[in-house]
């Protein structure tokens, strides 16, 4: 969903410091998922009919952190409405 982002830092190897890149849902309806496979990571923004719209790959052995960062839903309608809580004095036992 449109604010999806997921933070990757790799080792740049003989260039000292490491680089961050960043890919995000940049659209309504686009997500960004994350494949692990065979030593690759895949990071990959995609359509809601599964059509990779940007990817970037990284060798596993190379990344330093991989950090997902879900966009923030608000509440909907069918949401589960939060379990009451129990106010002190109720249902206590006198001694």
């Amino acid at each position: 969903m449109k604010g999806d982002r997921v933070e990757i830092v790799v080792d740049a190897g003989s260039a000292g410091a490491p680089l961050r890149y960043e890919v995000v849902a940049s659209r309504a309806g686009r997500r960004v998922e994350v494949t692990i496979a065979r030593g690759v990571v895949e990071v990959a923004e995609v359509t809601r009919g599964g059509t990779a719209v940007r990817t970037a790959r990284f060798l596993a052995n190379r990344v330093l952190a991989l950090v997902e960062h879900p966009a923030d839903r608000s509440p909907r309608p069918d949401d589960e409405a939060p379990a009451p809580t129990m106010q002190g004095g109720q249902g206590q036992t006198g001694s």
